[in-house]
């Protein structure tokens, strides 16, 4: 048997969630990859507490869909580690033609959120794309193994990396914990805040109100 794995290029289309409205009133404005599980238009709702007028949300879809037993609800994830860098470069495109899309102002605040598998999406677009932040959220998730200190040289001295978790994570055991705040320290040093809660692997509604407040 001769079996062969091809590759081939074609155009693909997507969607992604909006929350407010875009405004000369908007001081910030919010990227936010959702976890494995999910759907952007219902990831929204963990922001719905932030004030309309200044904050714009933008919610990508992550692309591969699938039922969720048992009530065979639908979810989504970004990646697996089966042919990991051409998913990750077609995410890397559809992302970079939201962007296009949206012509975010420049005079606002840009904040880069990664929830659970979000992560490693939002923070490998960031360093491929030398994206300028306000801040860089990583809630939840882990750091890409392969990015490097090296690799985020180019953000400001001002943007600010917040690493937030829950202490309960069934995710997480203390030895994980460790190594994803040692990975973070190394890679962000001064601009990194770490902040813990009790409760286990959910996104933390309270603490994403705060980062603008």
């Amino acid at each position: 048997m001769n079996s062969q794995e091809k590759e081939i290029t074609y155009t693909s289309t997507n969607s992604y969630s909006t929350l407010n409205t875009l405004t000369n009133a908007t001081k910030n404005v919010w990227f936010v990859c959702h976890g494995m599980g999910y759907l952007s238009r219902y990831f929204l709702r963990y922001f719905k507490g932030l004030n309309a007028q200044e904050n714009y949300i933008i919610a990508p879809q992550a692309p591969s869909k699938f039922y969720i037993q048992p009530k065979m609800h639908v979810g989504a994830n970004w990646l697996t580690k089966d042919e990991t860098q051409t998913g990750m470069q077609n995410i890397l495109n559809y992302f970079d033609t939201i962007f296009e899309a949206e012509k975010i102002p420049e005079h606002t605040n840009l904040i880069v959120l990664g929830y659970s598998q979000g992560v490693s999406v939002a923070t490998r677009y960031v360093v491929q794309r030398q994206l300028q932040c306000h801040q860089l959220v990583l809630h939840s998730g882990g750091i890409p193994i392969e990015l490097t200190t090296n690799d985020f040289k180019f953000l400001s001295k001002n943007t600010k990396v917040k690493l937030i978790y829950g202490t309960e994570d069934e995710y997480l055991d203390a030895s994980r914990i460790k190594l994803e705040t040692e990975k973070a320290k190394l890679l962000f040093k001064q601009r990194l805040t770490i902040l813990p809660f009790e409760g286990k692997h959910a996104v933390h509604v309270d603490f994403i109100e705060k980062l603008v407040s």
